[in-house]
């Protein structure tokens, strides 16, 4: 009898084993996203980001420009449309409307009055919101808004 309790343990044990490698290696699949814009504007778009908004460059070449924001936690891509390189899916440049980025900072009135201090247009001036959120938004060269935030509880 004891034996049987003994492997059925092991059994069980085994089995525990096995079913938390499964629960870990679906949890272990991760993604991270890459927006990128097709864009003639590679060098105006360059100098915004990083003058303005203080990304720094990751990759670049003649047809492509890869950007990382302060703290290297998200990147963003830009690249040249109709380029002898790519497939017809990233040939077509950007229409000007219809996208909008947002930008998470620590201090949004401090970012507020530094962009100001440069010179940028503000397109939605520093406000909060119902929902929580405090923030203003400007435009890159390309005509997409950018949401800077600071979340706060409504």
């Amino acid at each position: 009898m004891k034996k049987v309790i003994l492997i059925a343990g092991i059994l069980v044990a085994v089995l525990a084993l096995l079913m938390s490698r499964h629960a870990s290696a679906q949890t272990a699949h991760t993604m991270k996203l890459n927006a990128g814009i097709i864009t003639p504007k590679l060098q105006e778009t360059k100098a915004f980001y990083t003058i303005k908004l203080g990304f720094t460059v990751v990759f670049e070449n003649e047809f492509y420009l890869l950007l990382q924001t302060p703290g290297g936690n998200d990147q963003i891509s830009f690249l040249l449309p109709n380029h002898s390189t790519q497939q017809r899916v990233f040939q077509l440049p950007f229409g000007g409307s219809g996208v909008y980025l947002t930008i998470e900072v620590d201090d949004v009135d401090a970012e507020y009055q530094r962009i100001q201090s440069l010179g940028v247009p503000i397109e939605i001036a520093i406000r909060n919101e119902d929902w929580g959120d405090r923030h203003f938004a400007i435009k890159d060269p390309n005509g997409i808004g950018i949401d800077i935030v600071t979340y706060t509880k409504p």
